[in-house]
């Protein structure tokens, strides 16, 4: 047992909670899969959960002061680096329209048939080690893979339409089939996802996004009809094709991409979701017949920008995923990679450089095979080298703004922030030192005067 559960269990000897109080859910259901869990845990007992949660406080337990929600009997505490969550057993009733429940006192039978899977209805004494399957359904729906709602799937979405995404994380990241109609279910109720929370939404999608299964998940929300419930922007990928570099659509290209980069690096799995989102509004015939998407990396990335930003992503990780996504074509663009060039990248991708070499190198092996890309084992060579003599922070005009406009004597204006960028650019291509603020001055007054002739 975890040290935590063990040390509950220890401070409840001789209490009314001896023997009343059940790990519940995921943690019961990964034991039994033999599959490593996360550091938290859901008790359920049918006291007063704040009860015990300041039982746990007041000797010396939890961390922190118990967090209650007396309206839904629930509270958490932190116990020995782990997040508990305790729950009177209850159950529920939600009027249409509305995601917060009604809640009342119940039996355990009736608390396990309020949650959304039934292999998540599992319980373990935390006192005797009792495992107990209340719904009878448990444990056979465990050893069959097979994922079903203790209730009709129908009313147990209806109640809490966030558990249409669940399914779907559910079943691949369990690799478990859903039960006959449950996907059918999901598709007659995905409306109600309108009600859910960007928030919840967010946090259910970046736990798909860091799993193997991700591009599976994906693509079910998709063929579910949910992703346009919250990010309507993917839909016209699917069914947009790309033209003769390309063997897939632009969404299936995407997830084959997604798969490529790998799992675990949040920032690069939505840069490699989101880095073609700007294709289906930038898509156009040539003369020749071609297929083009001039400028779909920027469109693309202001797309990435708002929609992470609705679904409440944290700033780091929405600048990491436009910039990731501004940039994914550069290197396409290169027919050698200069120094000039792998200075430019280098100021202007800084420490993300290696990300978005990952990203490149996913994006080309998903090209049809036979497409010729850049060699970026030697593009990679030359970043290093580069890097190492000219770092990032020496890429910058020898002269700044207010030198500049006392060597032109000039008021603070666009001009000022012109010159200065030529400056940096000479100092890119190799022209001028960045700390030879004499060559500077001498290239500010020949092109100034070179502007009056």
């Amino acid at each position: 047992m975890h040290p935590a559960l063990e040390a509950i269990s220890q401070a409840t000897q001789g209490t009314n909670f001896k023997d009343d109080l059940w790990l519940v859910g995921g943690a019961v259901r990964d034991e039994l899969l033999a599959i490593s869990h996360e550091n938290d845990f859901d008790l359920v007992t049918r006291g007063s959960s704040s009860e015990l949660a300041h039982l746990l406080r007041d000797k010396g337990l939890s961390s922190i002061p118990p967090v209650t929600y007396e309206r839904f009997g629930t509270a958490m505490v932190h116990v020995y680096g782990t997040n508990i969550e305790i729950v009177t057993a209850r159950k529920e009733s939600y009027e249409e329209g509305s995601r917060k429940p009604t809640v009342e006192a119940a039996t355990y039978e009736e608390d396990a048939a309020r949650r959304d899977f039934t292999v998540n209805t599992l319980m373990r004494s935390i006192h005797s080690g009792e495992l107990w399957d209340p719904l009878g359904a448990g444990l056979d729906d465990l050893q069959n893979k097979r994922l079903r709602t203790p209730l009709d799937p129908g009313e147990t979405f209806r109640d809490d339409p966030l558990r249409m995404l669940r399914a779907v994380r559910f079943r691949w990241k369990l690799d478990f089939q859903p039960a006959a109609g449950l996907y059918d279910s999901v598709r007659a109720s995905k409306d109600r996802l309108k009600i859910i929370s960007n928030e919840r939404i967010r946090d259910e999608l970046i736990k798909m996004l860091l799993q193997p299964s991700a591009p599976e998940a994906l693509n079910d929300l998709m063929d579910l009809g949910l992703i346009e419930m919250f990010a309507p922007e993917f839909v016209p990928m699917k069914t947009c094709e790309q033209g003769k570099w390309h063997h897939l659509d632009v969404w299936d290209h995407s997830l084959l991409v997604l798969k490529n980069v790998g799992y675990g690096d949040l920032a690069l799995s939505l840069a490699a979701l989101l880095h073609d989102v700007g294709k289906p509004t930038t898509r156009k015939i040539d003369d020749k017949g071609d297929t083009r998407f001039f400028g779909h990396e920027v469109v693309g990335a202001e797309m990435a920008g708002k929609l992470l930003k609705r679904l409440r992503l944290p700033q780091s990780d929405i600048d990491l995923t436009v910039l990731l996504v501004r940039n994914h074509m550069r290197l396409g663009s290169f027919e050698t990679f200069t120094p000039a060039a792998a200075r430019r990248l280098i100021r202007d991708v800084g420490n993300q450089t290696e990300r978005l070499l990952a990203l490149v190198e996913a994006d080309a092996n998903a090209l049809k095979a036979g497409v010729r890309v850049m060699d970026l084992a030697k593009i990679r060579e030359r970043l290093a080298e580069v890097a190492q003599q000219t770092p990032r922070e020496t890429l910058e005009s020898p002269l700044s703004g207010s030198e500049i406009m006392a060597i032109l004597e000039l008021s603070p204006s666009k001009r000022v922030g012109e010159m200065k960028n030529m400056l940096a650019e000479k100092v890119i291509e190799g022209v001028l030192m960045p700390e030879d603020k004499a060559g500077a001055e001498a290239l500010l007054l020949s092109a100034n005067e070179l502007e009056k002739t």
